[in-house]
């Protein structure tokens, strides 16, 4: 069989666009794979968030980022993984082992940023680059530690906002020429920016649509079919399942307080909640109960 980074590859060149949801946890990741998709993107933010309680600002530390990489490998079979390196946790050498380590914990593909650390999420106001030339020594050392020559370096750039479209364009290109297999131009401000990226970069260009971020300007978003029509190879949505899982909870939190605590109303809501039998089929109950079958003691 392929590797994961050659498997990752036919599908970020295949004509048709590659969608990849953004997980988290192993909820997200089973659910993903139960709804059939390829591959997803391990969103930097959601681990933040969701597993240390602090925005994506440059909390997580690389030993915590793998170590939750590491878990998602594990509990799914199928999916090819993209994980978020952030800035690469310092300098060219640093990324050397950034590279060896998420490979080796099982990922297809690894994500690296041109931001100035602490990084913020790349919708946030504030962002700063560094020098085009230093993010270009980064890729050609993250290139360099590849054990698979298949395993997919993906370069980011967040020069959009502070630096312009031509900008991000030119460090793309840059990038590409330095080794990196695949682009990711992060913040576009307009359908206009992405199809001039797309049309100038030389290699597969990703993007993301922010869904849940209705209330900030931010990447207009678009269908699937939209973006592959004018050039873009893959999509990601970050956002989709830690806001819709927050929403969730808030709402079932509201509901918790006012039945209950407040009017002294004890009732379940089917609609707010998943039955005790979902949640461990998603979770992997039959798979367990096969073990136990073929191997516990008689």
């Amino acid at each position: 069989m392929a590797s994961k980074g050659r498997q990752f590859k036919e599908l970020i060149n295949a004509p048709e666009i590659l969608i990849q949801p953004g997980i988290y946890d192993g909820y997200t990741a089973r659910l993903v794979e139960r709804s059939g998709f390829h591959a997803a993107s391990i969103s930097g933010a959601g681990v933040s968030e969701s597993r240390m309680g602090w925005v994506d600002r440059g909390v997580m530390t690389f030993d915590e980022n793998l170590a939750n990489a590491r878990r998602l490998a594990d509990c799914t079979d199928k999916l090819l993984l993209r994980a978020d390196a952030d800035t690469g946790y310092g300098n060219a050498m640093t990324v050397h082992f950034v590279v060896r380590a998420f490979e080796k914990a099982g990922m297809a593909a690894l994500m690296f940023e041109d931001q100035v650390w602490p990084k913020r999420c790349g919708h946030m106001a504030g962002k700063s680059c560094i020098p085009a030339e230093e993010m270009v020594q980064k890729v050609k050392a993250a290139v360099d530690a590849r054990r698979d020559p298949d395993f997919v370096i993906v370069s980011r750039t967040d020069a959009a906002g502070p630096l312009g479209v031509d900008e991000a364009i030119r460090r793309l290109n840059l990038y590409a020429e330095a080794g990196a297999d695949v682009m990711y131009a992060d913040a576009l401000l307009s359908k206009e920016d992405i199809a001039k990226v797309a049309k100038n970069v030389p290699k597969p260009l990703i993007v993301n649509m922010g869904l849940g971020m209705r209330s900030r300007k931010t990447t207009p978003l678009m269908s699937p079919k939209q973006l592959q029509d004018i050039g873009v190879a893959g999509v990601s949505y970050p956002r989709l399942l830690s806001t819709a899982a927050l929403k969730g909870m808030m709402n079932a939190m509201a509901v918790f307080k006012d039945e209950i605590l407040q009017h002294n109303r004890v009732i379940d809501r089917p609609d707010l909640l998943v039955s005790f039998d979902e949640l461990n089929d998603l979770m992997g109950m039959a798979q367990l109960d096969d073990l136990e079958r073929r191997f516990a003691s008689k």
